[in-house]
């Protein structure tokens, strides 16, 4: 999955958002995700969990 953040602040980039409504792979989601962006927000600070080993990453995302 991509996230693109559109500026609709011109003409051009409103345009552009009007395409991407009518593409039926797309959807377009106007309300933000809070979880997502403190996720990010904390991976841009290095704030990472490690793991050894992929058998520890799975064990840890299986909790």
């Amino acid at each position: 999955m991509t996230y693109i953040v559109i500026d609709t602040n011109n003409k051009q980039a409103e345009s552009f958002l009007e395409y991407v409504k009518t593409l039926s792979f797309a959807k377009i989601e106007t309300e933000v995700n809070t979880t997502t962006l403190k996720a990010m927000d904390s991976a841009k600070k290095g704030k990472t969990t490690k793991h050894k080993n992929a058998k520890e990453l799975i064990s840890f995302l299986n909790k």
